[in-house]
């Protein structure tokens, strides 16, 4: 009833649908695809973090020995210090997560010539 042209020509289209769907087909989330307000609230809560870190046990040092603004101060200065610290590994994390996806891409688009 189907002669092998025929059959053969369906083989191909069959391929060919399969290709496509295979292309189409989103590509899964890595996690690594932060939108700007998502990064910069992230960037601020860890500034944030470190500063209150830093002015609870500054606090509760002073507290307990009783020598009121010393610890206080310096251990504000060292929760911004580690909360800027922690911002500047996030933005090179997020830097180099960008490069990685477009020196993937650009092998996709190599690879797909």
């Amino acid at each position: 009833m189907v002669d092998d042209a025929t059959r053969a020509r369906m083989a191909a289209l069959e391929k060919r649908l399969a290709a496509r769907k295979r292309d189409d087909r989103p590509a899964p989330k890595t996690g690594q695809g932060y939108s700007g307000a998502e990064l910069a609230w992230r960037m601020v809560l860890e500034l944030v973090t470190g500063l209150g870190i830093g002015f609870g046990i500054g606090y509760g040092l002073d507290s307990y020995f009783g020598t009121m603004p010393i610890f206080l101060v310096l251990f504000i200065f060292l929760g911004l210090a580690a909360g800027i610290n922690v911002m500047m590994r996030t933005a090179k994390e997020v830097e180099l997560g960008a490069a990685a996806s477009a020196a993937d891409e650009r092998r996709d688009d190599d690879g797909a010539e």
